[in-house]
């Protein structure tokens, strides 16, 4: 696939639409996240114009094991579609796990399951938002110094070692001047 951050699917080529950077503009999510919510949005996007459009959807959702009404498709897509053309575009579609991610989706809506259900992991920086966010970087935190602590330790540890070695050379030519006398 292309590599994410260059060229989104916005658009056709020489259509006049702005270029549409996902690594850009959606930061909360890594280069790999990107890259397999691309890989998902290509897989569905059976007529390969660049959208996912409603029976692409449902056919993705019943793939999902969530098939959908035709209302409820029609909803998942509204809820989103910001340009009003009724299909999703891949900007679109990303709105959706950053939705997710940020804890904005209804528990029982079509687009939850779909976040739910693709399996690509949302968490920008371990779902459930800030509180985890926190935890993760305190541990990261304590894991760092911990770190630190057992380098420092090995590094004293080496230390004490060099310096016995040496007291045990000088020990071992004091001995052996004893020996020459």
């Amino acid at each position: 696939g292309s590599p994410v951050g260059r060229v989104g699917l916005e658009g056709s080529p020489g259509g006049g639409r702005r270029v549409f950077s996902p690594a850009a503009e959606f930061r909360e999510f890594s280069r790999r996240q990107l890259r397999d919510m691309e890989r998902l949005f290509r897989q569905y996007d059976a007529g390969k114009d660049g959208f996912i459009d409603l029976m692409e959807l449902k056919l993705m959702m019943e793939k999902l094991g969530a098939p959908q009404t035709h209302l409820g498709l029609k909803n998942m897509i509204k809820e989103v579609d910001e340009d009003l053309d009724s299909k999703l575009s891949f900007r679109e579609f990303l709105l959706i796990f950053r939705k997710a991610a940020a804890g904005e989706l209804q528990e029982d809506s079509g687009l939850h399951a779909l976040a739910r259900l693709s399996e690509i992991d949302v968490s920008t920086e371990g779902v459930k938002g800030a509180k985890n966010f926190f935890e993760a970087k305190a541990q990261a935190i304590h894991d760092a110094s911990r770190f630190e602590e057992e380098i420092k330790a090995e590094q004293e540890e080496k230390k004490k070692q060099a310096e016995e070695l040496k007291q045990r050379k000088a020990a071992f030519k004091e001995l052996q001047s004893t020996f020459k006398q």
